[in-house]
């Protein structure tokens, strides 16, 4: 896999560059810097973009409905014939708070888990969880992101993306450490009433505690023939206009999600990571 990995990164074959080619990208905050450059900056219009879910990114990239597109790590692995484009991911340290196993019991006593659907690669790694850090065998089941429902139907629940961002930034004004690390909170402390106690295990720290390396999450990938030095070069620059414009992201974000502009920078500066240094080749190798 190591190799695999390393050879995608740095293959870029000469061939020349194609105007508006199709972007697929994931419709969450954390997206935002990485195409900041597109959408707002010296780079918009050259590309055609699209918005959706993890999953489906990945899905359009397959068929060839996109020519680009930020894909979970684990498809790049299931998708043949890629390249990943260098220095660029959306990779986490050792903790991320918008990916999040939310449990009403500790999570060792789960026996069913609901899945979000919006994200493969999040789904393995909650396999892979379960498996070593857990030792458990759950149920496991894929279900639309509405946390009351998944947790209505099942003891656990995977939730990912803003919705879990906006949970755990509810929930940090009130939780209490859990034997096992994670964070401990009321139902009715994050507008669940209906549910006792609740069980947050961020996934990215306990991956962290599993392996001691950040996990990588989502990486750009393209068709060898189109992943040109120039197209590199792109979305390099559209990630250096992205993080050299954060207090505007965080100000428009804070507006639409209604959420504190503090903990949104916080968030994209801290939580996310958006390089493919040694550390996360090193956690993606793991993966």
């Amino acid at each position: 896999m190591r190799t695999k990995f390393a050879s995608a990164i740095i293959t870029f074959p000469r061939e020349p560059f194609v105007s508006k080619l199709r972007i697929s990208v994931v419709q969450y905050l954390n997206t935002a810097p990485l195409v900041r450059g597109f959408t707002h900056g010296p780079l918009q219009g050259k590309y055609d973009l699209t918005f959706t879910v993890p999953s489906q990114c990945a899905e359009e990239l397959r068929i060839g409905a996109a020519d680009v597109a930020i894909i979970p790590a684990i498809e790049y692995l299931r998708i043949p014939n890629l390249v990943i484009l260098p220095d660029l991911s959306i990779a986490s340290k050792e903790r991320v708070r918008s990916l999040l196993i939310v449990s009403k019991s500790p999570i060792r006593e789960a026996r069913s888990i609901a899945l979000d659907s919006s994200s493969r690669a999040t789904q393995a790694l909650t396999k892979i969880l379960c498996d070593v850090r857990w030792l458990i065998s759950p149920e496991f089941y894929e279900a639309v992101p509405d946390l009351a429902a998944m947790l209505a139907n099942s003891d656990a629940a995977l939730f990912i993306g803003d919705p879990a961002l906006r949970l755990a930034i509810a929930a940090e004004e009130h939780v209490t450490p859990g034997r096992d690390g994670e964070l401990v909170c009321t139902g009715a402390q994050v507008g669940l009433p209906q549910i006792p106690k609740l069980h947050l295990y961020d996934v990215v720290h306990e991956w962290w505690q599993l392996t001691e390396r950040p996990a990588v999450l989502a990486v750009w990938a393209a068709r060898p023939e189109i992943a040109t030095p120039e197209l590199a070069a792109d979305f390099s620059a559209s990630l250096a206009f992205g993080l050299a414009h954060l207090p505007e992201i965080c100000a428009e974000a804070s507006r639409e999600l209604k959420l504190p502009e503090k903990e949104l920078s916080l968030y994209l500066r801290t939580n996310i990571d958006y390089s493919l240094d040694k550390e996360n080749l090193k956690g993606l190798a793991e993966y």
